[in-house]
């Protein structure tokens, strides 16, 4: 069984949850096993080593558990996207729809500077909406976004095209 198929496994699958005719992929029962996580690291790690990234932009909550153990071994800072309120320092933000409203993601205004490349983590591609949000805040606040990765893409849902033009998509796991 090849790193992939393992971390799939590893993946709890909860049918109707958080409402009814929806699988909700836990992907915590794959980060507490600990060749899981090592696999899920090292795929990160393997996709952006040598590509001078700058900064790993990770997204509350989960985007924190894989970007700053991908940053450390890119050799890269870690900015961290957050939700309203969070940061301490004076921020920007982005606004993004949500099915019923609407919300929004924070950086330090200082967290970046012009032009440095950035790559964008989360855990899990849906939608789209908040990853998106996360690359127009980087990208409002000077940086070079040039990829976004995940370990977990939901294909069906189409995220990808809500994602910009030209950067590049890593996903470990497809469903």
């Amino acid at each position: 069984m090849n790193s992939v198929e393992m971390v799939k496994e590893k993946i709890r699958s909860i049918k109707d949850f958080p409402v009814k005719g929806i699988i909700f992929r836990d992907i915590t029962t794959a980060v507490k096993d600990k060749e899981a996580l090592k696999a899920m690291i090292d795929f990160l790690s393997d996709k952006f080593k040598n590509q001078g990234i700058d900064y790993v932009a990770v997204i509350e909550s989960r985007g924190f558990i894989f970007g700053s153990a991908l940053a450390y071994n890119i050799n890269a800072g870690c900015i961290l996207i957050r939700k309203p309120g969070k940061l301490p320092a004076e921020t920007i933000s982005e606004e993004y729809a949500l099915e019923y409203g609407t919300d929004k993601l924070e950086i330090h205004k200082d967290a970046i500077e012009e032009g440095k490349k950035v790559i964008v983590i989360d855990d899990l591609l849906a939608t789209g909406g908040t990853v998106s949000a996360a690359c127009k805040l980087l990208t409002k606040a000077g940086a070079n976004v040039v990829a976004a990765a995940f370990i977990i893409e939901l294909k069906e849902l189409e995220g990808r095209k809500k994602l910009p033009a030209g950067i590049e998509v890593v996903s470990m796991v497809e469903y």
